[in-house]
């Protein structure tokens, strides 16, 4: 899958949630590609012993011993905890807690990417080109006054450039 191919097989669905315009486009697709490792990964990788590190993160919602393994990023957008998987459940009606590894289909993948997208409000950073605020609401689930802290700032800002030229053009 390509961005141009999820742009189009997806248009209707980007839409609803606003994301129609060139430069919108482009922030959410930079985005997806970062997160999504060019669109090949739709769960985040490492150990079970990474994910342990999740494990009760209070911020993350996660109660429940194996929550950190069971919740971990997915999606194009690679939602985390119990938390997000339970808003996103309850905002689509589909039972993605008891059913997490849903979302490593594309079309879920992309459901949850527009849910995290809308429900963070990055349309608005995206009409102001506002890669750094995007990049933190996404990595670090706040705004900070640095610039660039957000993991793998540069990648997300080198692939807004590239996206910002497909979509402009296209």
């Amino acid at each position: 899958m390509t961005a141009l191919e999820l742009s189009k097989n997806y248009r209707t669905l980007l839409g609803k949630y606003g994301i129609n315009t060139p430069l919108r486009l482009a922030h959410f697709f930079a985005q997806l590609a970062h997160e999504s490792a060019n669109f090949t990964r739709l769960k985040e990788i490492g150990r079970d012993s990474y994910f342990a590190r999740y494990e009760f993160r209070k911020d993350l919602g996660n109660t429940q011993k194996g929550d950190g393994l069971k919740y971990k990023g997915r999606g194009l957008i690679q939602i985390t905890g119990r938390y997000n998987y339970t808003a996103l459940s309850k905002a689509t009606g589909i039972d993605y807690v008891n059913n997490p590894d849903w979302l490593e289909r594309e079309a879920d993948a992309m459901t949850s990417a527009l849910w995290f997208w809308n429900k963070s409000g990055l349309n608005k950073y995206a009409d102001q080109d506002n890669v750094d605020a995007i990049s933190d609401l996404i990595n670090k689930g706040k705004l900070t006054k640095a610039i660039g802290d957000a993991n793998g700032f540069s990648d997300r800002a080198a692939k807004l450039k590239q996206y910002k030229i497909l979509f402009i053009a296209e």
